[in-house]
């Protein structure tokens, strides 16, 4: 994948000057874990200037870890601080990041600088900063860490999202009777309500971490220093390894799908995708970089990756226990819980693609009882459901699904009596180009995607839930 240098269409590049100082390196400071209460701090600091201290609370293992397994903790720790580092970096981006807990290798850099292009792609676009300049990690001549074999047993963690996917791979492995555990991240004040009725409808049992950000971060933004998105998920999905590691798994099944891959813009070679970090391409990165650093033997893999959201769609619909309780909106899992959101917004698009990916497979009544109203029968939400189906610039900066599919979708629900008459279908049906063998389109987001990372074993169990 080409790194887009994130800088938009006739903008200049902007230097990051602004009003408050700059600095030449951002520094990883330490770490340092506590056996007896789980907490793990990491330590940055940019060079002269403000320091971090962040704080991660571990269930605490449940035996003492044999040298073999303290070796592989260690290591899943040193990649946790690295990859949680990016949230206080981007305050300033200093071209330099520098280890001074440890040595760092050629291949660690490579992994690292990567996935900070990458997954800052958004904020860099939004910004117009040129990364390709940036995020420059200091090496030293050191050998790269060599992974541990572990004897793990058949146990699978599962990471919950609050939203359809995660249950939809719940439900699957349950079924086929997986052991599984749920895992679950969320700030000292507690898990996003979507998250802990998951857990709780489920009745399976969950191994819960929390996460507290420096506060000297939010102090910096409220100076006006930068912000937007990060690669969240690629500090999920260290934290889960951590877990893995403590708690004895041999295998961590994410819930990310295909549509997670496509870029939200594409012109010519350069491209930005807001899921970066859930993409195939980061999935690959990074649980070859597990096996090849840190835990030879330890699977990680999206469980859901050879299907599109419409087929996962499909599955969620049959799982009616949880209809009343799983949210996609991401007013419900903002880190400050007085800000919360209760219930679906329904005026953003993860709110507008779930409605319509869920529409050819739920009554009509039911779907808008969950969500409040009908958001196809809004005048206001043609230029949203316009944007999820390729009508506007580029694909909306969120998770949602690929652009063809919204598209095949809609025109689908023009041919449905519950919903052609609605605004929205009749309106943007009007705009939109034909497509030719609609019914062949339609049930080709039901074929299963051929490029993944799933073992045979779990690949098969996909299979068979329908």
């Amino acid at each position: 994948m080409w790194l887009w240098s994130g800088v938009p269409p006739g903008r200049h590049f902007w230097t990051v000057t602004a009003n408050y100082m700059t600095y030449e390196a951002f520094i990883f400071e330490s770490f340092e874990y506590s056996r007896g209460t789980g907490e793990l701090s990491l330590r940055y600091a940019f060079e002269d200037g403000p320091a971090f201290e962040e704080r991660i609370v571990f269930p605490p293992a449940a035996k003492s870890l044999a040298p073999e397994e303290d070796a592989a903790l260690d290591a899943s720790f040193r990649l946790l601080f690295l990859l949680a580092g990016v949230s206080y970096y981007k305050a300033y981006v200093p071209e330099k990041l520098v280890c001074r807990a440890f040595s760092l290798d050629e291949a660690t850099a490579g992994f690292l600088e990567k996935t900070y292009r990458n997954g800052l792609g958004e904020f860099a676009y939004r910004n117009g900063i040129d990364l390709s300049r940036r995020v420059n990690f200091i090496t030293e001549k050191t050998d790269p860490w060599l992974p541990t074999e572990l004897d793990l047993p058949q146990r699978v963690l599962v990471p919950v999202g609050g939203g359809k996917d995660s249950i939809v791979t719940i439900e699957c492995l349950r079924k086929a009777g997986s052991n599984i555990t749920l895992f679950a991240a969320g700030p000292a004040t507690g898990l996003a309500e979507p998250i802990r009725a998951t857990i709780e409808t489920s009745g399976l049992w969950s191994l819960q971490v929390r996460r507290s950000l420096s506060p000297m971060l939010a102090e910096l933004n409220r100076s006006g220093a930068l912000n937007g998105h990060v690669p969240i998920t690629a500090i999920l999905n260290s934290i889960a390894v951590c877990c893995a590691i403590l708690h004895s798994f041999g295998a961590i099944a994410f819930s990310n799908e295909r549509s997670a891959s496509e870029p939200n813009i594409r012109e010519g070679t350069r491209e930005i995708n807001h899921q970066y970090s859930k993409s195939l391409q980061f999935e690959k990165d990074f649980s070859g970089f597990v096996r090849g650093h840190i835990v030879s033997n330890l699977e990680c893999f999206s469980f859901l990756r050879p299907l599109s959201e419409t087929a996962i769609a499909r599955r969620f619909a049959g799982l009616k226990k949880y209809h009343r309780i799983f949210r996609s909106c991401n007013s419900a899992f903002r880190l400050d819980e007085k800000r919360r959101g209760e219930g679906w917004c329904c005026n953003c698009p993860k709110c507008r693609f779930v409605f319509l990916v869920l529409a050819p497979f739920m009554d009509k009544g039911e779907l808008v009882d969950i969500f409040g109203k009908n958001l196809l029968d809004d005048e206001t939400q043609k230029e949203g459901f316009a944007e999820l189906c390729g009508l506007s610039s580029h694909k909306p900066f969120e998770c949602v699904g690929e652009v063809g599919e919204s598209a095949v979708l809609l025109r689908v629900l023009s041919r449905d009596s519950q919903w052609k008459n609605d605004i929205v279908v009749k309106s943007l049906a009007g705009m939109m180009p034909e497509i030719k063998n609609l019914e062949n389109s339609f049930n080709s987001l039901f074929e299963f995607g051929d490029d993944h990372c799933l073992p045979a074993k779990y690949l098969e169990i996909l299979r068979a839930c329908v």
